[in-house]
């Protein structure tokens, strides 16, 4: 399958690989994520979030890898949904990590929540030992898509669940022109305002248009090995969750 996103640079005069690039356009767009995050989606992104927690509380696992933890929301999010659970957030930015660390002490989670910095694609962690891995909007910033659902896999402990949260194209005669417009339009310029980095909020509609989307991205996973490859579209296909199972 020849994986478009792989190719979506955020600095596309530059050339840097595209995870180094990456990993500086988080730096820079760190102290506005949080808000840009919730103001791009209206709000939406909890309500996503809080549809990922319950399938994740539902299978009920105690050791999470939050992968692309970022600023530690899913990561929080899911300790104080599942008390019982143990969770290491892994992101390249350290800038990231570092907004993650205060607010994962702001909520006195320090004892069940370890942030650190590292490479998706070159995981420095054992085989087999996450009972679930979680990645939200993550996946398409991977240079190597197919390379990092590999490092999911062998992380996860047999029976393990990927649940993977990522943003998409709605389809529609309505959505499709009108989500176009709000991100190719409305996202840069919300951009420009609110984040030191100009170029970041426009990579990110190029980037959601290019990944995987419904079919293609299951039957990537199923390539990788995992089963019981699940898609589900929230709000008009903005945004899907997929789920997948380490045989």
């Amino acid at each position: 399958m020849d994986i478009k996103a792989e190719k979506i640079k955020p600095y596309t005069e530059d050339d840097r690989a595209k995870t180094e690039q990456v990993q500086e356009m988080f730096d820079n767009i760190a102290p506005a994520y949080d808000f840009m995050n919730g103001a791009m989606t209206m709000g939406l992104h909890k309500l996503w979030l809080g549809k990922a927690v319950k399938l994740l509380k539902a299978f009920g696992p105690e050791v999470i890898v939050d992968l692309a933890t970022g600023t530690a929301d899913v990561a929080v999010a899911m300790a104080k949904a599942m008390p019982h659970s143990r969770i290491t957030g892994i992101d390249l930015s350290e800038n990231m990590v570092k907004k993650g660390r205060e607010k994962v002490k702001r909520h006195g989670l320090e004892k069940r929540i370890s942030l650190e910095t590292g490479d998706i694609l070159k995981l420095n962690m054992p085989d087999a030992v996450a009972d679930a891995v979680t990645i939200a909007y993550g996946v398409r910033n991977l240079e190597h898509l197919k390379e990092g659902y590999a490092q999911m896999l062998r992380i996860l402990r047999p029976g393990g669940m990927l649940c993977v949260v990522e943003l998409s194209t709605p389809r529609g005669k309505l959505t499709g022109p009108l989500y176009r417009f709000y991100t190719r339009h409305i996202i840069p310029r919300m951009g420009r305002l609110f984040s030191r980095d100009t170029r970041a909020y426009s990579y990110l509609p190029e980037s959601i248009a290019a990944v995987p989307q419904g079919h293609n991205m299951l039957s990537l996973m199923e390539e990788v090995g995992f089963m019981e490859c699940k898609a589900r579209p929230l709000t008009f296909g903005v945004c899907t969750i997929y789920t997948a199972i380490k045989p």
